[in-house]
Formats: structure tokens, C-alpha cells, sequence
């Protein structure tokens, strides 16, 4: 994400929080939006696994 996108986008998150919200707050709301952000840019570059590919993987039943 280019620099500027990114100082918007942390600029609107922050504007979006209550007058009460803590850093922790402020932390979560940055770490979600980079964690979607993350999500997708793996799933464009088809860095993805079916789920039930993933499931026989861990061992895990359906």
C-alpha cells in the first residue's frame, strides 16, 4: 500500500475511534486492517489453501 494510502487510512481509523478508546484500541483496529490487508494480498497472489486441504494437512476432521 502506497505511503500516503496508508497515513489516510490511519488517519480515518483513528477518527473512527471513541473519545474513550485506549492505545490498545487504536493497536487492535491497526492490526486487524493490516492483517486483511495481508489476507488479501496472499489470496490475489494465490497463496491460499482450500480448507479441507488444510484440515487432511493438520489432521483434522471435517
Amino acid at each position: 500500500m502506497p505511503t500516503t494510502k496508508v497515513k489516510e487510512e490511519a488517519q480515518r481509523l483513528i477518527e473512527e475511534l471513541p473519545d474513550d478508546a485506549t492505545w490498545d484500541d487504536l493497536m487492535q483496529r491497526i492490526y486487524v486492517r493490516q492483517a486483511i490487508e495481508a489476507g488479501l494480498e496472499d489470496s490475489e497472489a494465490g497463496r491460499t489453501m482450500d480448507v479441507n486441504e488444510l484440515r487432511e494437512k493438520l489432521g483434522l476432521s471435517a
